[in-house]
């Protein structure tokens, strides 16, 4: 019975104390924007976050403190703050009546922001929607101006007969630095993947291929010598949402000293033939062709039964960043460790399959060769339309880029005399359809395409629909990740050089080709270049076709309406 009690007693307390909720109007350019909000405020604490919220924030008046808390990978982490470390404001004279409460001016200059404060002592509840801007320890802020166009405004001020405390189990959580909670912070609000970490990609002819019917998902494989390492991963729903991916792939010398091309690219599970077949069995499983030199070149255009791999990012190493770092001290000359690569690739992850092969090549002929690592990051998209399913057209037509080099493959040389020819069909109605068009040339020196601008060209049943020089004139920007890059007696180092279309330590971004006018039915797609004849001239070029296919959904059904 006295334990009934007591129970009974601080509920009691509980629903009895004083509560407020605060609710706020959000204005753009004096017009309304967006839905209300509001926070609770309860003996002493405003709850600014519900309880449902991943991220949790309140303000503790009686500890004089903002707390913020957040479960990740099962672990309560929280970050506190006190009010004497709040950036601190400048107060003037003016005034203006908010609520019937004359309320006092304060402003801030927050990374180069100007926020003015509005706020009241004169009220029970106490807060600020924006925590770090509440100029007394003892207020309410009544109206937020954020550069003089974005507004917050109180709405209301409404005591609330019922309210139970909310459980923040602060206590319980483990204190972390602000750092550190704002890497947690950014880290819960995307899927990352972790396809590849510090695998070594070389040469080693001893690496025998795996041939099994089946591989297994999430182990990596080495293919062609060493030079490729690929895994399958699963796509989850949450994954295959409408998100927006990024590829970051990090690389550092294990021992090789050039700039070596490099590709990371995925291969949809479908029952096509891939290069994958080639890594296992051998260059006899793909498709060839030949130019009018009759030369063969393996797996470089599609055909009914074959597709290429898409590419991600197409990227050169360094010359030799990390390995050869102390071994080439200048003075002044502060190396880079490794080389990070970042790429959107939203368009070319397919949001119908259950899985992917995702793999890197570097073409290298050295032991130690290089370090990958590489992640895909899953990031939610801004809106998702429900009355509307999207799926990602993705259609890759050719690739020169010869991932299989040590095993024999050819280099992309056609272009001296003949032109690369892919047939395709568009079967069904396309929106937003584009051409990501990457083109990297390679090969000697005064005569060679890879110093010399050379001119690239799409035509589609044999209308001109993209020309251009690709050309770098920026590669000394990366000197610092160039330590083993050979120096002239000008000064100049083989990194600064200018090049067609790369920079030793950079990616290549692709080229985006609207094909908006693409009618339905069959095609005929070629790549002409002015590519040299001599200095062992060659271009590593891809192409996918991307876009979407849209069909409505029966709000009732929640299926495609027919």
């Amino acid at each position: 019975m006295k334990l009934f009690i007591n129970i009974f007693l601080t509920l009691t307390l509980t629903l009895s104390a004083s509560a407020y909720k605060v609710t706020y109007e959000q204005y753009s350019k004096d017009k309304k924007q967006g839905d209300d909000f509001s926070f609770t405020y309860s003996s002493g604490i405003a709850y600014l976050s519900g309880t449902e919220d991943k991220i949790r924030y309140y303000t503790d008046f009686k500890a004089e403190e903002n707390v913020s808390t957040i479960k990740y990978e099962e672990i309560l982490y929280k970050d506190v703050t006190p009010f004497d470390s709040l950036p601190k404001p400048e107060f003037s004279d003016k005034s203006e009546t908010i609520l019937d409460y004359e309320c006092q001016y304060a402003s801030y200059i927050y990374f180069s922001n100007k926020i003015e404060v509005w706020f009241t002592e004169k009220t029970e509840a106490k807060g600020s929607p924006y925590s770090r801007f509440l100029p007394k320890h003892d207020a309410l802020a009544l109206k937020i101006v954020i550069n003089g166009d974005r507004k917050i405004i109180a709405k209301s001020i409404e005591k609330l007969d019922e309210y139970t405390e909310q459980k923040y189990n602060a206590k319980e959580a483990k204190l972390v630095t602000k750092p550190e909670f704002d890497e947690l912070k950014i880290n819960s609000r995307f899927i990352k993947v972790k396809v590849f970490e510090e695998e070594t990609v070389n040469f080693d002819p001893e690496i025998k291929p795996a041939q099994d019917e089946v591989l297994k998902n999430d182990t990596t494989y080495h293919f062609s010598k060493g030079s490729v390492v690929m895994k399958k991963i699963k796509l989850t729903d949450e994954m295959k949402k409408n998100t927006m991916v990024f590829a970051k792939l990090r690389c550092r010398s294990n021992g090789d000293a050039y700039d070596r091309t490099g590709s990371a690219f995925i291969i949809p599970v479908n029952d096509k033939i891939s290069v994958l077949d080639a890594y296992k069995f051998g260059l006899d499983t793909l498709p060839v062709s030949e130019d009018n030199k009759d030369r063969k070149y393996q797996g470089i255009a599609r055909t009914d039964n074959y597709d290429p791999v898409i590419e991600i990012i197409r990227f050169i190493t360094s010359f030799g960043a990390d390995h050869f770092n102390e071994k080439n001290e200048i003075n002044n000359y502060d190396w880079e460790d490794d080389v990070i690569y970042k790429q959107e690739i939203s368009s070319l992850i397919p949001n119908d399959k259950d899985e992917m092969w995702v793999g890197v090549f570097v073409g290298n002929y050295d032991k130690g060769g290089h370090k990958v690592s590489l992640d895909l990051d899953f990031h939610p998209g801004y809106s998702e339309n429900d009355s509307i399913k999207v799926k990602k057209y993705i259609q890759p037509l050719f690739s020169t880029v010869n991932t299989l080099e040590m095993s024999g493959q050819n280099y992309g040389k056609l272009f001296d005399n003949d032109t690369l020819r892919v047939e395709f069909e568009i079967s069904e109605k396309i929106e937003d359809i584009k051409l990501l068009y990457t083109t990297t040339g390679h090969g000697g020196w005064g005569g060679g395409d890879e110093f010399n601008p050379k001119q690239n060209q799409v035509f589609i049943d044999g209308v001109k629909v993209f020309k251009i020089f690709p050309w770098r004139t920026d590669c000394g920007t990366y000197r610092m990740y160039n330590p083993a890059s050979g120096n002239f007696g000008n000064g100049v180092s083989s990194s600064d050089l200018s090049r067609s279309n790369w920079c030793p330590a950079m990616l290549t971004p692709p080229y985006i080709i609207p094909l908006d006018t693409l009618k339905q039915g069959k095609h005929t797609m070629e790549i002409v270049i002015d590519q040299g004849k001599e200095d062992g001239n060659a271009w590593n070029v891809t192409g996918v076709l991307t876009g979407q296919i849209e069909t409505k959904i029966d709000p009732d059904k929640k299926e495609p309406a027919k």
